[in-house]
């Protein structure tokens, strides 16, 4: 049984050897998968570093086109209200300026046609006064 035993210790020490040389070629072979790996990041770095600077100085540049916009829109906000605020004084100033005199003008237009009608009055009632008197002097009980 001995030579049974030194076959069998045999193929036992080949699988361990055969185990031993697989796990030495793995490790081998993430090492150097390692190293492509740095390799390649290293690679992505150094030709994204442009790009990531150009797109920081976009960010600048869209901050400060932003900023400018909102200059300029908060100084046309203040001439238009500054606008709105002349144009309201303007059109105060025409209705104060023209009113008065229309409220005269209107006035002197109703006097005149109290005169007129006075006249008028003051005519009918000359030729009418006979026939008036009349008509009362039936109504009189």
């Amino acid at each position: 049984m001995n030579n049974w035993s030194e076959i069998f210790l045999g193929i036992i020490a080949m699988a361990t050897l055969a185990t031993a040389i697989a796990q030495v070629g793995i490790v081998l072979a993430a090492v150097v998968a390692a190293r492509r790996l740095s390799k390649f990041v290293g690679y992505v770095e150094h030709e994204l570093k442009p790009l990531f600077g150009h797109v920081n100085a976009i960010g600048r540049d869209a901050a400060r086109a932003a900023q400018l916009a909102t200059a300029q829109v908060e100084r046309a906000d203040r001439l238009f209200s500054d606008l709105i605020i002349r144009i309201e004084q303007a059109v105060a100033s025409l209705q104060a300026s023209v009113a008065a005199p229309a409220r005269e003008g209107r006035a002197l237009v109703a006097a005149i046609r109290a005169g007129f009608r006075a006249v008028r009055d003051a005519r009918r009632d000359g030729r009418g006064r006979s026939s008036r008197n009349e008509d009362e002097d039936a109504l009189f009980i």
